[in-house]
């Protein structure tokens, strides 16, 4: 695997022009071009938030910061993940011609999506600084929103494991693209991004299983990701549940070790499988 690591080095120069070309083609003639990467995210989180802020009844303010902390690296990870899927099979015809490092095909993908994460959580604090004029009290900077580096990089292993796994796998078994979409469309509500984790832990089904449930819960790494974006770069927010106020709720730090854990396992295990069946490619009929 290190050997693989040291030629894809070699090979940056390609990598970046293929991150370039991604860029390019996925708002080729689209008039607003690179925007409707902020736009897309904006206007899901103020449909979510006028949703739940008027029919949700949980009592949180600037809701909408707290959506969108958790849906931009939700939507970078899902984007990663499916358009990785389809960028080997895509390229086949050229990975039949042409020998390069397989790998460049996903991570082109993913490395182009996290650009785009960026300059949504860009927005992101432009949004907070708004809020903070609007309403000077609180800063709109946590003392922990420095925790956005090794939460991104979680993320960022994560995908890129996934990513890689899904490539090499759907490239002989198709219904790898549709089995992701679908696991995809669950964690969305399986994760806390367009509700609360309190909402959750405060939940009957919750207190009837003495906490279990919310263990289970946060062992998602999808889910302890979304939750720890909040808590660090927000403040704790305070949560109608019935009607009635309730604290937040601190993540564990065991759920962001293990995230790590899992994070790691991912990316070396995806790469892994993705070496070993990238020499069966041009095999593909």
């Amino acid at each position: 695997m290190l050997a693989e690591a040291k030629e894809l080095w070699g090979f940056r120069e390609l990598l970046l022009s293929m991150v370039e070309r991604e860029l390019k083609i996925r708002y080729k003639n689209s008039v607003l071009g690179f925007l409707w990467s902020f736009i897309i995210p904006l206007v899901t989180t103020a449909v979510l938030t006028f949703v739940f802020g008027n029919f949700g009844n949980i009592g949180v303010e600037s809701f909408s910061a707290y959506i969108l902390a958790a849906y931009l690296p939700y939507l970078f990870f899902q984007q990663s993940v499916l358009d990785s899927a389809q960028s080997v099979l895509i390229q086949l015809p050229l990975v039949k011609k042409i020998y390069f490092p397989r790998e460049l095909l996903p991570l082109a993908s993913i490395i182009a999506n996290f650009i785009h994460l960026l300059s949504g959580f860009a927005v992101f604090f432009a949004y907070l600084l708004v809020i903070w004029v609007q309403h000077p009290g609180t800063s709109p900077f946590q003392p922990t929103t420095w925790m956005i580096f090794p939460l991104l990089l979680m993320t960022v292993m994560l995908s890129t494991g996934l990513g890689l796994l899904v490539s090499a796998l759907n490239t002989f078994y198709e219904d790898v693209k549709y089995l992701t979409s679908v696991i995809m469309y669950l964690l969305f509500f399986v994760s806390p991004i367009t509700y609360l984790a309190e909402m959750v832990a405060y939940s009957g089904v919750n207190q009837r299983s003495g906490g279990k449930l919310f263990q289970l819960y946060n062992a998602n790494p999808v889910a302890a990701l979304s939750t720890a974006y909040r808590q660090y770069l927000l403040a704790p927010p305070s949560v109608k549940i019935n009607g009635v106020a309730q604290p937040a709720v601190p993540l564990d730090p065991i759920y962001l070790w293990w995230t790590f854990f899992v994070s790691v396992v991912a990316l070396l295990g995806g790469y892994a499988v993705f070496n070993r069946m990238k020499w069966k490619f041009v095999e593909r009929p």
